[in-house]
């Protein structure tokens, strides 16, 4: 849904009026409505929250739908779970989004995701300052970890180092 010709900055978008249902995203300067999360999702972000709040500890903020704006002038996102390290989060005005994409991004495939938002989210948010983008496929119970330029992928059975937060994560509990 565009809200006007042309290109929509991060400016003009502050100034829309709130959904009536879901939220807004600013996706390269074209207003998106997200409809709400169904439970499948809810659930997902959940466990996944609790998993990385777990190992985050102190060294950082862990949020569901957490906004950020991946660039300057003509986006702002929400994850579906977040992790961003204190420095940075603390360096974030109560009425500011996150500049830049935070440490950990992870997105819970729902129906409506194609292949190629999610290669254009990684891809912008990796640009952006994410050091992990983790991709949940809550059907397939798989998890794609994408780090620089390598993608893993991970079954339930396993487990893998995660470097942003230093902890050893069982795939396990992102899945139950």
């Amino acid at each position: 849904m565009s809200t006007q010709a042309g290109l929509m900055t991060v400016e003009e978008f502050l100034k829309l009026p709130p959904a009536k249902e879901g939220h807004y995203e600013l996706h390269r300067g074209e207003v998106i409505l997200v409809p709400p999360a169904k439970r499948g999702l809810q659930r997902g972000q959940a466990r996944i929250h609790n998993a990385l709040f777990r190992l985050a500890g102190e060294k950082g903020e862990v949020g569901t739908e957490y906004a950020f704006q991946p660039t300057p002038d003509y986006n702002v996102w929400e994850a579906d779970v977040a992790f961003v390290r204190a420095e940075r989060e603390k360096a974030v005005g109560d009425d500011e989004y996150l500049l830049g994409a935070p440490d950990l991004v992870v997105e819970v495939l729902s129906p409506s995701n194609t292949a190629d938002e999610m290669n254009d989210r990684m891809a912008i948010c990796l640009e952006n300052g994410c050091l992990s983008f983790w991709v949940v496929d809550q059907k397939r119970k798989r998890l794609s970890v994408t780090e620089g330029n390598v993608t893993r992928h991970y079954g339930i059975s396993d487990s893998f180092h995660c470097g942003v937060l230093d902890a050893t994560i069982q795939v396990r509990e992102i899945f139950e």
